[in-house]
């Protein structure tokens, strides 16, 4: 079946192409030409002001929901290095700690391992997304079901990879190095072949250290990209990306008396030698963009991705000081996945009589198969996946195996989708944004351990359901001038019954109606000149069906609806010429809904959403040559689980960095982390695995371009 896909969109994509005539050495320049006029049909274009992730080309005054948008040169000012560090300096999402194998967020009080893409196509295997080879970041609030399928409820994050420019040769080398040892090394080079095909090759290596006992590991990535304008009304682009990644998993400390246990910065509350992660992932892409006419265009694109993910860890699920004891638990897990993915979009722009249209219609198709498998430690001592022993630093962790496979589990998800949405310029200063998208998800698991039970027990190990569901989009933009719009919006999303992985189901779960989220949001756009805007928003999403980790028991699942309300606030841009900004504050109140406890109601806090969270980065130039920049974070104080039973304290963080241009083609920068030495705690998994923060950190890079 999925040979059979990958053919017709090949031909799909190729038959685009065939499209194309007069390969020239003006092409590229007809073609970049072309794509200005169609990206600024509707106003001035003017900084980043418009997002790949939205799939028209429509700036974000007139988009009605929260966008942030964090672009490749940020990401070097600041040294950040992984999809944690960037959502850190954006209001509404914290990070999770992810049992140090993955990224995990949380959006608005929707926790999720799965609502990633790159380039519009998803991603949601589950591991550390390098930044090497970004032009940029994007994360889109409130429920995107319209634009991007199931998941979603709370928000989505958007990667928008480099790609090979036929607008000239250039190479640019960077590298740094931390006070840890932690390092990293970039390339990132492009070659013109001639006026109309381009070749770019990004590639990075890192090494992974940290103030945390035994922290090691590496991994590193290369990403060659092709770019092909076959006409002036065509172009083609082919891209592979390769990543390996080999880190050691450190699910942080325990907790005692309901916070953060004291004075274990440091200590590493596992096994050096048998917490490990590894990740093989394998992507390639092809995307087409075609110019039917000056109005209307269309892009295709097509992806399989092959993971090969592992870890094995033992983490704290107990900690006693006055005991002096703390109790372990473990195991090892392997995930096998392939994923096919074709999208094609459609766009046209047009008038009826006075009234305006944008108009986005598309289709996606995704084939993906998943085989993983688990076995529990088994320890010698008590012949159990748990213990509890003398604490000591380091620990002597006593002697453990491994128990047979108590998973064992192939799923087949099979999603078609259709969406249309139309941008209606009802009057000069009136917009309605309004869409549906219809998704059919059928998924298939194999439960072999049941399989090999029988069907005595009703359950022969083959179980599946499949779920049909319309997601509609609203919104109304008002203008009262050009530059400032005023929103409000109502979006509608989804998820299945197998968790966002996707890797099981069980006779109760396969009867149930899927999670349901709705976004109700108003807010108001203000770009207060050509390079500096400011966005604000109030917001409630409602969570149907949801299903939160047992704080009792972190392996199984507890049904319940949430709600989160909140305001948003961010100003981006450049103050001045030298003095550039990005600010944030957010405000957010998530709770359960309709929980009942000895016979009252009796609704908890939703974890890992604080209160209040505040972010600033601000660069000035001094001169052509030397510039500083000041950030802070702040952020309250949270619940590290459902229960509500473990708070991290809130915290402050002071980061600066300072620049210096030796030449046109040579800069040092130096990086400073956690400036006042605070001891924090950003993140956690559970109550008892919880991330601590790096201590006062300095990092000393240099970039060279040539």
């Amino acid at each position: 079946m999925k040979a059979s896909i990958l053919a017709t969109s090949i031909g799909l994509i190729l038959s685009s192409a065939a499209l194309a005539e007069g390969n020239t050495a003006s092409t590229q320049k007809q073609y970049d030409e072309q794509q200005t006029e169609r990206i600024t049909v509707r106003g001035a274009y003017f900084g980043q002001q418009a997002a790949d992730s939205v799939k028209t080309p429509t700036l974000l005054i007139d988009v009605p929901q929260f966008v942030s948008v964090v672009s490749a040169e940020q990401i070097q000012q600041q040294a950040l290095q992984s999809v944690a560090d960037v959502v850190q300096y954006t209001p509404g999402v914290t990070i999770g700690l992810g049992e140090d194998h993955r990224d995990q967020m949380t959006i608005r009080g929707q926790n999720t391992t799965a609502d990633f893409f790159v380039d519009g196509l998803r991603d949601d295997v589950q591991y550390f997304r390098p930044l090497y080879n970004l032009e940029r970041v994007e994360i889109l609030r409130g429920a995107n079901a319209l634009l991007f399928g199931r998941g979603g409820g709370g928000g989505i994050i958007n990667r928008v990879t480099k790609e090979a420019e036929l607008s000239g040769t250039f190479s640019a080398f960077s590298a740094n190095l931390d006070t840890f040892g932690a390092s990293m090394a970039t390339i990132d080079t492009n070659q013109v072949i001639d006026g109309s095909q381009a070749l770019r090759l990004n590639a990075f290596h890192e090494q992974v250290d940290n103030h945390r006992d035994f922290k090691n590991g590496s991994r590193y990535g290369v990403n060659p990209t092709y770019s092909w304008a076959i006409s002036p009304d065509t172009k083609l682009v082919l891209s592979y990306e390769y990543l390996d990644d080999d880190r050691l998993v450190d699910r942080g400390i325990p907790s005692e008396n309901g916070k953060p246990a004291a004075g274990h910065q440091d200590t590493y509350f596992g096994d050096p030698d048998f917490n490990r992660t590894t990740l093989q992932a394998q992507i390639a892409r092809a995307r087409i963009d075609h110019m039917i006419s000056s109005n209307w265009s269309l892009n295709a694109t097509l992806q399989y991705a092959d993971y090969d993910k592992f870890y094995q860890n033992l983490y704290p699920v107990a900690f006693d000081s006055t005991a002096a004891t703390v109790k372990l638990d473990g195991y090892r897990d392997g995930t096998d996945r392939d994923n096919l993915i074709f999208q094609f979009n459609a766009v046209g722009q047009f008038d009826t009589g006075s009234v305006s249209h944008t108009l986005l219609a598309g289709f996606e198709y995704g084939d993906q198969d998943t085989a993983n498998y688990r076995k529990d430690a088994l320890f010698v001592d008590s012949n159990d996946d748990q213990i509890t022993f003398e604490f000591s630093n380091p620990l002597e962790v006593p002697e453990f195996g491994l128990t047979g496979v108590v998973r064992d589990t192939a799923s087949n998800v099979k999603f078609t989708s259709a969406f249309v949405q139309d941008e209606i310029a009802l009057f000069e200063q009136l917009i309605l944004v309004a869409g549906l998208r219809y998704d059919r998800f059928d998924i298939d698991v194999l439960d072999v351990i049941e399989q090999n039970n029988g069907s005595e027990d009703g359950n022969n190990g083959a179980l599946g359901r499949v779920d049909e569901e319309i997601s509609p989009r609203v919104g109304l933009i008002y203008k009262p001038l050009d530059n400032v719009s005023v929103y409000a919006s109502l979006s509608q999303s989804f998820l299945p019954r197998s968790g966002d992985q996707f890797l099981t189901l069980s006779l109760s779960s396969q009867a149930l109606a899927p999670e349901e989220f709705e976004n109700r949001e108003v807010g108001v756009k203000w770009n207060l000149s050509d390079a500096l805007s400011l966005s604000a928003a109030v917001f409630e999403i409602e969570r149907e069906n949801g299903s939160v980790t047992d704080p009792a028991n972190p392996e199984r699942s507890l049904l319940t609806g949430t709600e989160t309300k909140g305001f948003e606030f961010q100003l981006a841009g450049q103050l001045a010429d030298n003095w550039s900004v990005s600010a944030g504050y957010s405000n957010l109140d998530g709770q359960e809904m309709g929980r009942v406890a000895d016979g009252e109601v009796n609704n908890r806090t939703l974890a890992q959403v604080p209160e209040h969270m505040v972010s600033l980065w601000s660069r000035y130039g001094f001169s052509d040559k030397l510039s500083a920049a000041l950030g802070v974070v702040y952020q309250s104080e949270q619940y590290a689980s459902l229960g509500n039973a473990v708070e991290l304290p809130d915290f402050t963080r002071v980061d600066m960095a300072v620049y210096y241009q030796l030449s046109d083609a040579l800069q040092v920068q130096l990086n400073v982390e956690n400036l006042l030495d605070e001891e924090y705690f950003p993140s956690a998994h559970n109550d008892n695995n919880i991330a601590t923060g790096e201590p006062l950190n300095a990092r000393l890079g240099v970039s060279y371009t040539f």
